[in-house]
């Protein structure tokens, strides 16, 4: 149901006060102004506390600074007298005793008018009292519909032509922002060149950046690593391939539904972030990265609001990736006590989401203890597959070596004995493969040469890897992968390891 149909529905069903979540006023106070047209032409009463009631000069000015007052007008008019009441900010007066108890009063005079009261707020806070009183409509951004619309009607207006392919990208990158934002980065565009080109829809990206860096939640993650960049991993490689083409038109047709997400767990450094950007730029998707950490804020309430906030952002920027790292870290132990149920009910927000959502956001993420995570994210449904990323392998740190040094060392690959190295460090993970490569190339650098490998191998040496530090985490790990409860992501020895510990003696 659209947010139209279901205002009208609202109002037809004489809900007396109706709370609009939205930061685009202007948007949303036109679509009202629609549905008053279809409730036969209701009168519109806008107040806000600086200027009071506006729009009908024998109010003009009304309960100015006064938000009691507002309320107070509202009662006086004739009960026949239909209308619509729209309240903008008042969301920060409805913790005050007097106000939330004239509101309720009205409630109930209000069942029996025709009239409405319509709150604007950019978040969501109803206090409890209030909760039975209130109903709360939450206002989506824009439509693709609605933003080609618009962006077809600023180009006409100046004269600016796209060619039907970059019509479509230009639409396609907007969608996360709103239509006031949308305005102002082609203005922006036209401004510079007097007219909006097809290079300028980079303008639109840096835009999408600013808006969701301001919300403090997510970040916009530029993915330059590709599936080539991952060493191993060939079981997991294998199912993201197969997925390639699963955002697209024809895998509609064809009845698949869209990817739900992937969980990856294991070990730290072994590959998990890599493999989060890799999947975004092998699928040509935005990349955006959730802090879960900042979900959680002071206010009662707000915490809720934000991850509401964060889905409806990855909603409207869909299809894309949403990056979750260390999710082990926010929702072990999601049982409420020491915060008043605030990780309780975002974990439970949260996981709904996943379980219900049809939306293209395919979400990844990564834990590297799982046995910490609730069992109600783990169930199919959340994620379509769970991957247990371990330490590579000989193999596999051999393709790892050969990626770093491909990368710093092409033109002299051959110069590196990349078996001899895979060999003497067993329990290596990815990342510290990596260290040492880099203290290899401190060694060589100090003394002016290029570094080889009995450099990499005096560096690897110095450094006390994680299998041997944290080697109690370590086989736990190893063994919750061994007891089948996750699909594995290597095709290597050490996946044989595991399957041959998983046969009965």
């Amino acid at each position: 149901m659209s947010f139209q149909e279901e205002l009208l529905l609202l109002l037809r069903a004489r809900y007396p006060v109706v709370y609009v979540s939205t930061l685009e006023e202007e948007r949303v106070e036109r679509a009202i102004a629609v549905a008053a047209q279809q409730l036969s032409n209701r009168n519109i009463y806008t107040w806000d506390f600086v200027d009071g009631y506006q729009g009908n000069p024998t109010d003009q000015g009304v309960a100015r600074r006064n938000p009691l007052q507002a309320l107070e007008h509202i009662e006086k008019l004739p009960e026949s007298v239909a209308a619509l009441f729209i309240l903008r900010d008042y969301h920060r007066f409805l913790e005050d005793v007097a106000i939330a108890r004239k509101l309720r009063n009205l409630a109930r005079r209000l069942k029996s008018q025709p009239k409405n009261i319509l709150l604007l707020a950019p978040q969501i806070q109803v206090p409890d009292d209030l909760a039975e009183v209130v109903t709360v409509v939450e206002f989506a951004l824009p439509s693709v519909h609605e933003i080609r619309a618009e962006i077809t009607r600023l180009l006409s207006g100046l004269n600016a032509r796209l060619s039907a392919g970059d019509l479509d990208t230009l639409v396609q990158s907007c969608q996360g922002l709103s239509i006031e934002r949308i305005r102002r980065v082609l203005a922006r565009g036209i401004a510079a060149q007097g007219t909006f080109r097809a290079e300028d829809i980079e303008l639109v990206l840096e835009e999408k950046r600013q808006t969701i860096r301001q919300t403090q939640i997510l970040d916009f993650y530029p993915a330059k690593e590709q599936i080539s960049d991952i060493g191993g991993l060939d079981n997991l490689k294998d199912w993201l391939l197969r997925r390639g083409n699963a955002f697209s038109e024809k895998a509609r047709q064809y009845g698949l539904p869209y990817p739900r997400g992937l969980l990856l767990a294991g070990i730290q450094g072994t590959g998990k972030s890599l493999t989060a950007k890799a999947i975004a730029h092998h699928w040509h998707l935005p990349l955006l990265r959730l802090d879960v950490g900042r979900l959680f804020a002071g206010l009662i309430g707000e915490s809720e609001s934000r991850t509401r906030q964060m889905i409806q952002i990855a909603e409207a920027l869909a299809p894309c990736v949403l990056w979750i790292d260390e999710i082990d870290k926010a929702f072990a132990g999601t049982d409420g006590r020491g915060d008043a149920g605030t990780s309780s009910r975002v974990f439970g927000t949260f996981i709904t989401w996943m379980a219900e959502k049809t939306s293209p956001v395919f979400v990844v993420a990564t834990a590297n203890n799982i046995q910490a995570l609730p069992s109600e994210l783990l169930r199919k449904g959340r994620f379509d597959e769970i991957f247990f990323v371990g330490l590579p392998a000989q193999e596999e740190r051999q393709s790892i070596y050969e990626v770093h040094l491909g990368r710093l060392r092409a033109h002299n690959l051959q110069g590196y004995d990349l078996s001899r190295l895979a060999y003497e460090t067993p329990n290596f993970s990815g990342a510290e493969i990596e260290q040492a490569i880099i203290e290899a190339m401190h060694i060589g650098f100090s003394q002016d040469r290029d570094f080889t490998t009995d450099d990499i191998l005096e560096a690897a040496s110095q450094i006390v890897p994680l299998a041997r530090t944290a080697q109690e985490q370590v086989e736990a790990l190893q063994s919750w992968a061994a007891s089948g409860k996750a699909r594995l992501a290597s095709r290597s020895s050490f996946g044989d390891q595991l399957k041959q510990r998983m046969k009965p003696d």
